[in-house]
């Protein structure tokens, strides 16, 4: 899933003198993973962390990657049979199964096969998708019809294919979050293709800075918002970036409705979702609310306190509006 607002790190990288008299220089960590950059920077230790974060990576990749052939949800995609399922797998799983109830479907990683149809997955999509192929894929979406049992997928039908990308750098980043902690960690910033987890503050006592993105669909950025934060997971989503128009002018975008099937745009265009939970939690909810729509999703947010939410959206006259909570 790629992400609507790409995050910048607002943080400069200096010597900072303790009371000690001790140089506390920040550790700066960047590269490539899970088709996107990251960044990390953590303090209070001098350990570089790097070869153990990228076994983390590839850990995660190896259980829950789509574009892995030898991944675990691969082979599950595949119809294989007796795959053990490890922790990362399982715990992605039930997070999807908890966050699929909580939006009457709206969030639905099955949708995998229609991800791929419509041209946004790994697998080749397909040529003159018209509604009676939707319906007949359509069968096999729901988080309903698939059971996690003794750490083996039971699916109703074979045929339904996972995709996590919409959970998963949100989940890769908290993995990531939770071994910094364990080394005693307790100032972090981590950020994963814009999803952004952060604890603690600067050694000044200032808070992680980061900046949102206005919604140019020409490829060009421009600051739309900065926010102070700290000890909080933010995820964002949307659809201005990665669309495609076909040869009839009809624009596709990549977060598929796992209520229609169809990659058609809402009057939504970009959320993000800030709050005291796991990363791969608000990435999963700002998921969600791109396919809900602006009405349905300040619904759900008024039984969601907790979740602060900034959304831009299009209103009946074309007008770019924004929604804050």
């Amino acid at each position: 899933m790629k992400k609507a607002f790409f995050v910048f790190l607002l943080s400069s990288f200096f010597t900072f003198i303790s009371c000690n008299n001790e140089i506390d220089t920040p550790i700066k960590l960047q590269g490539f993973v899970f088709g996107t950059t990251y960044n990390i920077i953590y303090y209070d230790v001098t350990t570089n962390f790097e070869d153990d974060i990228n076994q983390l990576f590839a850990e995660v990749n190896q259980s829950t990657s789509t574009y892995m052939y030898s991944s675990d949800i691969s082979r599950i995609n595949r119809g294989e049979k007796d795959v053990k399922v490890d922790k990362y797998f399982q715990e992605v799983f039930n997070k999807s199964t908890q966050i699929f109830n909580e939006t009457n479907g709206y969030f639905d990683p099955t949708v995998g096969n229609l991800v791929n149809a419509w041209g946004f997955g790994p697998e080749k999509p397909l040529n003159n998708l018209d509604s009676s192929k939707v319906k007949e894929l359509m069968q096999f979406v729901g988080f309903n019809k698939v059971k996690l049992v003794d750490n083996e997928i039971i699916k109703e039908y074979s045929e339904t294919y996972f995709d996590f990308n919409s959970i998963g750098k949100g989940y890769g980043l908290d993995v990531i979050a939770r071994f910094l902690e364990t080394k005693g960690i307790k100032n972090y910033l981590v950020e994963i293709g814009g999803e952004v987890r952060l604890k603690g503050t600067k050694p000044t006592g200032k808070l992680w800075t980061v900046q949102l993105d206005d919604p140019n669909t020409d490829g060009s950025r421009s600051a739309f918002k900065k926010l102070n934060l700290t000890n909080i997971s933010m995820a964002s989503s949307g659809n201005y970036r990665k669309f495609r128009i076909d040869k009839n002018g009809e624009k596709y975008v990549h977060t598929i409705n796992p209520k229609t099937g169809y990659a058609t745009e809402s009057n939504l265009l970009a959320a993000t979702v800030i709050a005291e939970l796991d990363c791969a939690d608000v990435d999963a909810y700002a998921t969600a609310f791109m396919a809900m729509g602006f009405e349905k999703t300040k619904k759900f947010l008024q039984a969601k306190p907790s979740l602060k939410v900034v959304l831009i959206y299009v209103d009946e006259n074309g007008k770019l509006l924004e929604f804050e909570n």
